[in-house]
């Protein structure tokens, strides 16, 4: 598929000179993910100390989630979305950060899926050319970066901007490329610049190349993000995933994504720290309550949605079965699914 890209966008996703090294973005990406790799120079570091560490304890963390959480998503989302579960259309994650697990985990077989947020693109050096005390460092603290994910089921904005400082393996690019290769998938190309990255990719369900964008923006109004709505326009309409957004689109200051999302979306999948339930127009949108609904975790306790409270207490709900969004608890796990009417 060929993506439509604004001349302004031009300058965000051109690469910057290419470094030499001989390993391929799929095996830096699976020496990153403690999985065998084929390039003799990452094959023989695996046999180092440091990096049979980091394969042993993120085998260990990615199994217990797989079990504990993402097992069920993927049941869930075949069994419950319909039509929006075999999209091959785009899908818009606004706040995403690096989760390309849960765009994946819910749209198997979309392209592009479009992941944005405010943490760097980053980098992933040639891991041949660090010092060996250096890159078990920075495997550990990538490791470090991506444990409230593999524990809590999202990222923390915050605790990421101090672990993306720390080592020379830092930013989205690498728990982007972690993702995908404990995912299964198969790297092909990858374009960075300083503030996008494009992957295109194939997987072992969908057996066709896809793409994965992120792109570092700040989605405020007045923010100058434009050209970036203008891309994500043009490569859809798409279906829209918002999980653990900071309940931003009900603080006032985000309407430009909001109205972008209800305008350009054939479906959206979300919890309640997505778009307020009294922003869909009931003549549009049908809403499908999965869950329960006990108000927001103690942190965002100001954004509590009396219209939601009262949908999920008329018994207008139907299980769901795995934690989503802020609260980890499976029994307080809120998902809200709108489809046009």
């Amino acid at each position: 598929m060929k993506f439509i890209i604004p001349l302004a966008l031009l300058t965000v996703i051109l690469p910057a000179a290419p470094l030499a090294r001989s390993a391929s973005p799929d095996d830096e990406a699976k020496f990153l993910a403690g999985l065998p790799v084929r390039d003799p120079a990452l094959a023989a570091l695996t046999h180092t100390p440091g990096w049979g560490q980091h394969s042993a304890l993120l085998e260990t963390k990615w199994q217990k989630m797989e079990q504990r959480q993402m097992a069920d998503v993927r049941a869930w989302a075949a069994g419950n979305l319909g039509q929006y579960y075999h999209t091959t259309g785009a899908v818009y994650y606004m706040f995403s950060g690096p989760d390309f697990l849960y765009a994946n985990a819910f749209f198997p077989n979309a392209s592009p899926y479009i992941l944005c947020g405010t943490e760097p693109v980053g980098a992933v050096p040639d891991p041949t050319k660090m010092p060996g005390m250096a890159l078990a460092l920075d495997l550990q603290n990538l490791r470090v970066s991506m444990e409230t994910m593999l524990t809590t089921h999202y990222f923390i904005t915050k605790d990421m901007r101090v672990d993306f400082q720390r080592g020379q393996i830092g930013g989205t690019l690498p728990i982007l490329y972690v993702f995908l290769a404990r995912s299964g998938c198969t790297i092909r190309n990858v374009i960075v610049s300083p503030t996008s990255v494009q992957i295109d990719f194939t997987s072992p369900g969908s057996g066709r190349t896809q793409t994965l964008f992120y792109f570092k923006t700040d989605l405020s109004n007045g923010a100058g993000n434009g050209a970036f709505f203008n891309f994500c326009k043009k490569n859809g309409p798409g279906v829209a995933l918002l999980k653990s957004a900071s309940y931003l689109l009900q603080s006032g200051g985000f309407s430009t994504v909001q109205n972008f999302l209800l305008a350009n979306s054939r479906a959206i999948v979300q919890d309640d720290s997505g778009i307020p339930l009294n922003a869909f127009d009931p003549k549009r949108w049908a809403l499908h309550f999965y869950g329960s609904y006990t108000g927001p975790i103690d942190l965002f306790r100001s954004y509590y949605q009396p219209s939601l409270a009262s949908a999920y207490a008329h018994g207008n709900a139907s299980p769901l079965g795995f934690s989503f969004g802020y609260a980890w608890q499976r029994e307080k796990a809120v998902l809200i699914l709108a489809t046009p009417h």
